[in-house]
């Protein structure tokens, strides 16, 4: 049996809480969308959810070891297909409620409710079987479908308070959404024009900071001025073009923020000239990623810690998963191209493809967000789709549309190709971007629903793996399989970077999910 290792400062039961009476203030991408962790949307959403609930495993971002804030103890058994967890005596709901094994098992009932309608929550669903409780000794037995090797990582829900839910069925709609209840180191409430996050007590979280007051954020240069003027105490994420004029300040920090994303190009493989891949890879032998990467990111070759790094499958480079036998391109092939176009039977007319008579026309669209990070990456990308001889069509996908049409498949009759990003958090799974669209729920982050057999075969060996080193074996050859066959263009990881002025201390970032860590922040200003 493990013991989980706590982060208090126990006076008796409860928590000494070292509050200096400090508000910070920060910059983030927008409001979040929800309070509800079930319904969480974007990156703004998981940031904000780190303020307010305890998950019940996470990762240090120190250690990278597995930890947890609200267990006492917690042990596989049954070939690693169940875990039995014990619950701290003295945590609190942020309404003065006790925090107890029934509240994970409700987390967990909810999750796997139908009428529960999120797509959070269906990895939590492949992994989980059910959750029973017992009060007694304060313990939960969570049945798992079968042995991972990583359990531990499957299992970083945050846990919900069962005493405020009218059922197991949780809706988007609910009051908790706007004024939810959380055992974090922080209480929220969202308005019209921002987020304030309070410091409660409890026998778990040490806050040092009282308030936090997230403000969405418009213009980035705004942003950062009013960082520099000390409007605010802190800014998100800082697009590379504004990086310089952070780092040349005495009074401001960058500080790297692993998002664990990579951006790609969709392919429709299921209509029109693109499924052959003759022509996928035609067009990806066309990309220009090093011009693609100046014109739109703003890289500086001089620069030592540059913020973007090609890959070439579907992990950023310090996965263990990316294949370093399968190299990334930096720089067209146009010849190359060519013949491939030629051997798939197109002709070039008038400067530009045509096959079976017609001219190739690919429709490209982005999602419209992506703006923020890579500049006119949209048109740059197009341009040079145009110069390699393609007619081209160019779209901006609404971050709605993005989120309720292009990951659910809706899409392929209306785009050849889909610019986006994909962000991941503990757990890399790609199984649900590249497998066949089934009924039960596989594939269901297939933008174009590309279906290939021997893809999913690999598929199958992750989930089966037992061990890291058979998980590692399947994506490694995943990503030789899919930089061969092209349902994605692979482009690069971006660096990520926030900004804080030097009077915030102690603010270590947690990959992904950001404010894990938040107990050691404080405010000395």
């Amino acid at each position: 049996m493990r013991r989980a290792n706590t982060l208090l400062i126990a006076t008796g039961m409860m928590a000494t809480i070292l509050l200096t009476g400090s508000t910070v203030s920060y910059y983030e991408e927008s409001l979040p969308s929800t309070m509800n962790p079930l319904y969480a949307r974007s990156m703004v959403d998981y940031r904000s959810h780190e303020l307010m609930f305890d998950r019940l495993f996470f990762r240090s971002p120190i250690t990278n070891e597995v930890e947890t804030r609200i267990l006492d103890s917690y042990e596989l058994l049954e070939d690693n297909r169940k875990l039995r967890v014990v619950v701290k005596e003295g945590i609190q709901w942020h309404d003065g409620e006790d925090l107890g094994p029934n509240d994970i098992c409700f987390t967990v009932a909810a999750m796997l409710d139908p009428g529960t309608a999120s797509p959070v929550v269906k990895p939590f669903r492949e992994a989980i079987v059910s959750c029973e409780y017992n009060n007694r000794d304060r313990s939960a037995e969570i049945t798992l479908s079968r042995s991972y090797h990583n359990p531990y990582d499957r299992l970083g829900f945050a846990v919900l308070p069962e005493h405020l839910f009218p059922s197991t069925a949780v809706s988007p709609d609910l009051d908790f959404s706007h004024r939810p209840i959380g055992t974090g180191p922080m209480r929220g409430s969202k308005g019209t024009r921002g987020v304030r996050f309070t410091a409660v007590p409890n026998g778990h979280h040490n806050a040092r900071i009282e308030v936090m007051n997230l403000q969405p954020g418009g213009d980035s240069f705004v942003q950062i001025r009013t960082l520099m003027a000390s409007g605010v105490q802190g800014v998100i994420t800082v697009p590379p073009a504004l990086r310089p004029e952070v780092q040349a300040s005495d009074d401001v920090a960058l500080k790297s923020y692993d998002l664990r994303s990579w951006w790609f190009i969709a392919v429709n493989t299921t209509r029109g000239p693109l499924q052959n891949k003759k022509i996928r890879q035609a067009i990806d032998l066309s990309v220009d990623r090093t011009e693609l990467r100046k014109l739109t990111i703003g890289y500086d070759e001089n620069d030592p810690n540059p913020p973007c790094e090609f890959i070439s499958g579907p992990f950023v480079q310090s996965s263990p998963y990316y294949n370093r036998q399968v190299p990334p391109r930096d720089t067209a092939d146009k010849a190359r191209a060519e013949q491939l176009m030629t051997e798939a039977g197109a002709q070039k007319i008038a400067g530009s493809w045509v096959l079976d008579g017609d001219p190739i026309t690919l429709r490209i669209g982005m999602n419209a967000p992506l703006d923020a990070e890579a500049r006119d990456i949209l048109n740059q990308f197009g341009n040079q789709m145009q110069g390699a001889s393609f007619n081209q069509q160019v779209t901006r996908v609404s971050a709605d549309d993005w989120a309720t049409r292009a990951v659910t498949g809706s899409l392929t009759s209306e785009y050849d190709l889909l610019i986006g990003k994909w962000s991941f958090g503990l757990v890399e799974d790609v199984n649900s971007l590249f497998h066949t669209r089934s009924t039960d729920g596989k594939g269901g982050l297939n933008i174009f629903n590309y279906s290939n057999p021997e893809v999913d075969v690999i598929l199958s060996r992750y989930e089966s793996a037992r061990t890291d080193t058979e998980a590692q074996d399947a994506y490694h050859d995943l990503h030789a399989k899919l930089a061969e066959e092209l349902p994605y263009i692979f482009l690069w990881k971006l660096d990520t970077k926030s900004a804080w002025r030097n009077e915030v201390r102690g603010n270590t970032i947690s990959p992904y999910y950001y404010f894990t860590n938040f107990d050691g922040w404080r405010h000395d200003g």
